[in-house]
């Protein structure tokens, strides 16, 4: 049994037991979330489509983590000119433990 689920504007395929890092979430480290934009169930064979979402269906995930990624390095420059410019950013993100699909 799967879920195609969407948060962050990303869509993500989800299994119970399976680890997902998704956009911030605004939720404490050890806490369920119920994430209701499910797009997608697939049960005993028979995929459901929802139009855009199925109705019903919830998935459980516990935050197990809020962090931030790897730093990326955005350097500007332009030859011959003397302009350089380097800045860098981390995209925070929420580590997903799947619990449950309710569907």
């Amino acid at each position: 049994m799967y879920a195609i689920i969407e948060t962050g504007g990303k869509q993500y395929k989800v299994q119970e037991g399976d680890t997902v890092f998704v956009e911030k979430l605004d939720v404490a480290e050890g806490e369920v979330v119920t994430l209701e934009n499910v797009l997608a169930v697939s049960k005993d064979g028979s995929l459901v489509i929802g139009s855009p979402i199925v109705a019903g269906a919830k998935v459980q995930a516990k935050v197990e983590k809020q962090g931030k990624g790897k730093k990326v390095v955005i350097f500007k420059y332009k030859s011959k000119k003397d302009y350089r410019r380097k800045q860098g950013h981390r995209q925070p993100f929420t580590k997903l433990v799947i619990e449950k699909i309710n569907a």
